[in-house]
């Protein structure tokens, strides 16, 4: 017991801060749910103004389409981004590598505001190409483009380790053999990657649904997104409802983990077929 001293000492702070700020949260907001907004008597009524208001299922359509196009299109470019990276030197994937993951965490009001400066109305790319003009920052291709940007460096991170140790002598005995690239790409490389780009699409996928400030700083409430509603509806200056909101968040929280459940038995299915 006196060796396990240290241990408990430290891991007991860290399991107290877990349940102060992860917990905790969730179970308020779980209870919450359950509560009306006036008196906080017991209901589903939230719940089942969620499932029966279509205005909460645009949001659940907008979210998951954002998610969708973005986690789709970041997963392509990062994989010919991975290829490109592997035909450099050793020295020259490090230096690339240190970038990506710097600009995988530039999100936030500080990436939309960077994007507003160089695409929005008056933008310096706009002033200076202009037929970008036609180009509108604030809507649904400026949203994607702008997630983009986190989303194709994210994918990297997760796909350049798993790329990395394919070895290129597998390549080469393929073309000895008379393969042809597409076969060994069908045939061994796509199988070998699967599990992870399965786990990095569904990471994709959740960090394009869960976004919230990039959203917010440029379409505001514009472009009904579900991150953006449990906000209105939490913090709302106007007609806040904070366990309408909290429902929201419930069946939002749900939905990630049946993402994270099912993306880990794809991946399980996969690695059996595989073997």
């Amino acid at each position: 017991m006196k060796k396990k001293l240290p241990f408990i000492a430290v891991v007991f702070p860290l399991v107290c801060m877990l349940a102060l700020f992860l917990c905790m949260p969730v179970i308020g907001m779980v209870l919450s749910s359950f509560q009306t907004d006036t008196n906080g008597a017991w209901t589903l009524s939230n719940y089942h103004e969620i499932f029966t208001n279509s205005f909460f299922y645009q949001a659940f359509y907008n979210s998951a389409l954002i998610g969708l196009f973005s986690s789709v299109l970041g997963l392509i470019l990062a994989i010919v981004l991975c290829n490109c990276l592997l035909k450099l030197s050793e020295k020259w994937q490090e230096k690339i590598t240190v970038v990506t993951n710097l600009v995988a965490n530039f999100a936030g009001v500080p990436l939309a505001f960077a994007f507003i400066i160089l695409l929005g109305n008056s933008g310096i790319l706009k002033l200076a190409f202009p037929h970008l003009m036609t180009f509108n920052l604030y809507s649904w291709r400026g949203l994607v483009l702008t997630y983009l940007y986190f989303q194709i460096p994210l994918g990297v991170i997760f796909i350049y380790p798993a790329m990395r140790k394919m070895k290129k002598e597998w390549i080469e005995v393929s073309d000895l053999f008379g393969a042809s690239r597409s076969f060994y790409w069908r045939k061994v490389g796509i199988p070998l990657l699967m599990p992870t780009l399965g786990s990095t699409f569904i990471i994709l996928f959740a960090n394009g649904l869960g976004t919230y400030e990039t959203a917010y700083a440029l379409v505001g409430s514009n472009i009904n997104l579900l991150t953006t509603r449990i906000s209105a509806l939490i913090a709302g200056d106007v007609y806040a409802r904070p366990n309408v909101g909290s429902a929201l968040a419930v069946v939002f929280f749900g939905m990630m983990v049946l993402a994270m459940i099912l993306s880990q038995l794809l991946v399980r299915r996969v690695r059996r077929t595989s073997l």
